[in-house]
């Protein structure tokens, strides 16, 4: 190459940026409100008794949760943000999927204890989780989601221990959780910095 002729630079390559934690969370979100509202009506309608598609959806439920904890988890730690109630999140909704798997051959009191427990710690990891991000946007939604999830499980709990055992409870408290995602998702995107 000559001294005196131009060098061609090739352009920069730029690595796409990842999205953000809130970008993410408003798609996430938005699929959680989908699957509880599908989850709620397809339980309701098997609700009478603890067959197999009963107890197939009761399992499905928290192993959902444990996928959507790890989507959840990446996307923080790319952005900075903490993981560790989400850490607890997936601990205890493992532990949930394989007591449920046992509980459903023990009978819908089993299963709602099971339920109960896990809404109990869950709902107070949810209200911690909530509290880290209320800078993001429409958090106060995850933590009065939370708050009822705890006050659900006590009563998901004394409902098994009442002899008047249902699980059609279980599809009202599935599809209230999926309207609060929906509200956080739509705050998230009209709300980055509010809480």
């Amino acid at each position: 190459m000559s001294p005196t002729a131009p060098t061609q630079h090739s352009a920069p390559r730029t690595r796409p940026t990842p999205p953000t934690a809130a970008a993410t969370l408003r798609k996430l979100y938005f699929l959680r409100f989908g699957f509880a509202a599908v989850w709620a009506a397809l339980l309701f309608a098997t609700a009478d008794t603890l067959g197999p598609l009963s107890a197939t959806l009761l399992v499905l439920y928290p192993a959902f949760d444990v996928a959507c904890a790890i989507v959840d988890i990446r996307s923080t730690r790319a952005n900075g943000g903490p993981v560790r109630g989400l850490y607890a999140n997936v601990a205890l909704s493992t532990l949930t999927a394989i007591g449920l798997t046992v509980a459903a051959t023990s009978g819908i009191p089993a299963v709602l204890h099971v339920w109960g427990a896990w809404a109990v710690t869950a709902g107070l990891v949810q209200l911690t989780v909530g509290t880290a991000r209320r800078r993001m946007g429409g958090q106060w939604a995850m933590i009065a989601s939370g708050a009822i999830s705890t006050l659900a499980g006590a009563s998901f709990i004394a409902q098994a221990n009442s002899g008047n055992t249902a699980l059609t409870s279980l599809s009202g408290y599935a599809f209230l959780g999926g309207a609060f995602f929906l509200v956080t998702a739509l705050r998230l995107n009209h709300t980055p910095t509010d809480a």
